[in-house]
């Protein structure tokens, strides 16, 4: 089958992959198993027998083939209980004796004892279901085997992406509650009468008739359960146990909106999206190219309303920094007044919360989901639509394996599921603008905002030539204090973004040159002033900040660099009336803190909004009239070909936060290189010019989406062992990976060292990433990797190093 894109191939069923035991999914492998895995031998369809005394279990009605959990692709065949047998099915959730001990594992095929092996042997048999009803359907479990192979991971790890911790645990469990309800409704003179001989229990059932429906026990306080058993003695009352939602927004009330009529330039996009999901798979993926504030969701919400009409559900996909109170209020607020259930799955839930949710969609109350990239896998097996929003973010990478991407996967669900996807941006990724440029996808765009709305007039300052005239704080330029004092002036907000949050990017010795930085990573400790420490964005590791330089003693040791926290300490000095909030994760790590900022904001009781990428996308507030970047290089100057893409993409997406209601915008991009094409072409809002030289780029030097990119990468402790299993890996690839693949030499990783663990790395780029994934797993299979080395494949890396 021909691929859809570079980003993903596709074939119609993907061989099972076996992983190198060195991955970091591997923890829980066997020695036997191990051993197994070292040697090249497949761990797949292996019998657990048990010597027969007289021939096969005759009580056995088939055999499931179960993948163990937690054992690196370990699938055993067990026999099927007569009693069992009719209520399991591919995609449970079963118990199996395992070396004497319980475990549990998913049916992943079923069959008869003989296909299990020959031999005079009978199979073991299965302990039990978990469920009572499969939780993978077909169409996940084949997309985990394409997960498994185009990512090169081991299938249990992606079956644990698949399946969230909340449900694949054998403890989890609904939430239920005692209800009461009139069972008989008695008459007036009854009612007198259990009045005089027990007031208790006539309260009670007065308020259970004026109710007129079941009441949480609960809710009659202390001390009813006793009246209520007599009521239910009686047969006036009935008492049930009912399964209650843990709902994460059950303290919130949503506003029911209606569907907006659209513009000419949306009914022309709409019509691309409908053309899509009428052809039910048979189309190609959609790529919705609008500009900031043209009214994209609006395009989500209705063709959403279009899919659920015919009986078909919905998935939405933002990204988690995106995933705001505002994103969940407009889509819970648009089906307010309909039978239909969204569900919201985020990282931020518990797992109560979670496994609620979950349940909604698998039981099909859910009819629409919206999450980050977990939600990918949303236990739907009527999908007619998935929508990827801010399509670009490289939050939608899983950067622990298995390292998907969730924006890949969302096409090849829908290849998989025969429904329609949309990916939609101001900024598209340029694997799918290259896309639509070779036919592969279809394009719908919008070029203008709502209403005729002008987008904002972006100003870059050259910070260089602030630096040389003196006189302010090194983070505010004439320019932006200007145009804040007219906001405040004029009773309207500011938006201020710098990707960086502490108070001090460092603390250097300006006697010696020493710089503190984590003993455990290559990096320098950020200082955080409101916890009067210094703290590693690697791994966590604190300290107290030294009164005078480690090295040389020198008492004039001093901060370098600014972050989200300084920005705020500067703010507030120069416009101490002014109400100001930051918005970073060392402020909002209360739950339910971001929405009460957020709504605060949109309250119009914050004047400046000061934050990192959390307020950069998905906010629409209307007051908002000035944006400005304070430090526009932080994502430029890095090792890393996708840079340029990054910042552009940042840039575009933190500017369209301004002038989205009647008032005209303003975005002040501050810089120290603003000759930058990046900075340029952002300054313009100029997607088109941008991908053309950036494409071009890439195209003369063989990077994606031209070709896929590889990268292999050896960590441990032991600095000099980590380097030399990267070396011996590629004289080994060398001569197996065939001369089309451009094969890069071993080198330290940009992040030499994270967490105590050294780091050395090699790309390979080439025109097939199976193709190369295939070659590294036999490479990897046929070496004696040290057991404190840790190998890590990423196929289509996000970020190099």
């Amino acid at each position: 089958m021909d691929e859809l894109f570079p980003n993903a191939e596709i074939e119609s069923r993907p061989p099972p992959v076996v992983e190198s035991e060195h991955s970091e999914t591997d923890e829980g492998l066997d020695r036997k198993a191990k051993g197994a895995a070292r040697k090249g031998e497949p761990e797949k369809f292996r019998p657990t027998l048990l010597p027969a005394a007289d021939g096969r279990d005759s009580t056995s009605e088939g055999a499931a083939r179960i993948l163990i959990d937690d054992s690196s692709d370990l699938e055993l065949w067990y026999g099927l209980p007569a009693g069992l047998a009719p209520r399991v099915a591919v995609g449970s959730r079963v118990y199996v004796p395992l070396r004497n001990k319980r475990a549990v594992g998913t049916v992943v095929g079923l069959g008869s004892p003989a296909d299990a092996g020959e031999g005079d042997f009978q199979l073991k048999p299965l302990g039990g279901l978990v469920d009572d009803a499969p939780v993978f359907t077909k169409g996940l479990l084949d997309l985990a085997d394409w997960v498994a192979t185009y990512y090169c991971a081991n299938r249990d790890a992606v079956m644990r992406s698949v399946l969230p911790a909340a449900v694949r645990g054998d403890r989890h469990s609904a939430q239920s509650q005692l209800f009461a309800s009139i069972r008989r409704k008695p008459e007036a003179d009854e009612i007198d009468a259990i009045s005089r001989r027990a007031p208790r229990q006539s309260s009670i059932l007065r308020e259970l008739i004026d109710a007129g429906e079941a009441l949480p026990v609960t809710q009659f306080g202390a001390g009813a359960i006793k009246p209520l058993r007599g009521l239910e003695e009686k047969g006036w009352v009935q008492l049930e146990e009912k399964v209650i939602d843990r709902d994460p927004t059950a303290d919130e009330e949503f506003v029911a909106t209606s569907a907006l009529e659209l513009t000419a330039a949306q009914e022309s996009a709409m019509a691309v999206v409908r053309k899509a999901i009428r052809a039910q798979g048979d189309s190609k993926p959609v790529l919705l190219y609008g500009v900031t504030g043209s009214g994209k969701t609006e395009l989500y919400l209705q063709a959403i309303e279009e899919v659920v009409a015919t009986g078909k559900s919905a998935l939405v996909m933002v990204p988690e920094i995106a995933l705001t109170p505002q994103t969940v209020h407009r889509f819970k607020g648009r089906f307010a007044d309909t039978d239909t259930e969204v569900a919201v799955l985020h990282s931020h839930l518990s797992q109560g919360e979670r496994f609620d949710e979950w349940r909604k969609i698998r039981d099909g109350r859910a009819r629409i989901a919206v999450g980050p990239r977990s939600a990918i896998f949303a236990p739907f097996d009527d999908l007619g639509l998935i929508v990827v929003d801010e399509e670009h973010e490289p939050s939608y990478k899983q950067d622990i394996s298995p390292r998907y991407n969730a924006r890949d996967i969302a096409v090849v669900r829908a290849h998989l599921e025969n429904c329609a996807v949309v990916l939609g941006s101001a900024t598209p990724c340029l694997e799918s603008w290259n896309n639509v440029e070779s036919g592969k996808y279809d394009l719908a765009r919008l070029d203008e905002r709502i209403d005729d709305r002008e987008l904002p007039i972006i100003r870059i300052v050259d910070m260089r030539r602030e630096h040389r005239k003196g006189g302010g704080p090194a983070i505010l330029s004439e320019r932006l204090r200007s145009a804040l004092d007219q906001r405040l002036e004029r009773g309207e907000q500011s938006i201020l973004f710098l990707n960086r949050r502490g108070f001090a990017s460092s603390l250097v010795c300006p006697a010696c040159g020493h710089v503190c930085e984590c003993p455990h990573c290559s990096v320098s400790l950020t200082f955080h002033r409101s916890e009067d420490r210094l703290i590693c964005h690697v791994c966590g590791f604190q300290q107290i900040g030294p009164r005078k330089c480690p090295e040389c003693g020198d008492p004039s040791i001093r901060f370098a660099g600014y972050g989200t926290e300084r920005a705020e300490e500067i703010f507030r000095s120069v416009y101490p009336d002014a109400r100001i909030a930051r918005v970073d994760a060392d402020t909002m790590r209360r739950k339910n803190q971001l929405r009460e900022t957020l709504d605060a904001f949109k309250r119009q009781k914050i004047d400046m909004l000061i934050g990192t990428q959390m307020i950069a996308k998905g906010l629409h507030f209307p007051n908002v009239t000035l944006v400005g970047i304070l430090n526009a290089d932080i994502s430029l100057h890095v090792g890393d070909f996708r840079s340029g893409e990054r910042t552009f993409q940042l840039l575009t997406q933190v500017a369209g936060r301004a002038g989205r209601g009647e008032l005209k915008g303003e975005v002040i991009v501050q810089t120290h290189t603003p000759q930058s094409p990046a900075i340029q072409f952002s300054r313009h809002h100029d997607f088109i010019g941008f991908s053309e030289q950036e494409l071009e780029f890439r195209k003369q030097f063989d990077f994606p989406p031209f070709f896929h990119a590889v990268q292999i990468m050896c960590r441990s402790s032991n600095e000099r062992l980590a380097e030399f299993t990267l070396e011996s890996l590629h004289k080994r690839l060398v001569p197996s990976i065939g001369e089309s693949v451009i094969v890069g030499e071993p080198a330290p990783a940009t992040l030499a060292k994270a967490a105590g663990q050294f780091r050395f790395q090699l790309l390979l780029r080439g025109k097939s990433a199976r193709a190369m994934g295939r070659t590294i797993r036999e490479v990897l299979r046929g070496m004696n990797v040290p057991d404190d080395v840790t190998v890590t494949i990423d196929v289509d890396p996000m970020a190099i190093g």
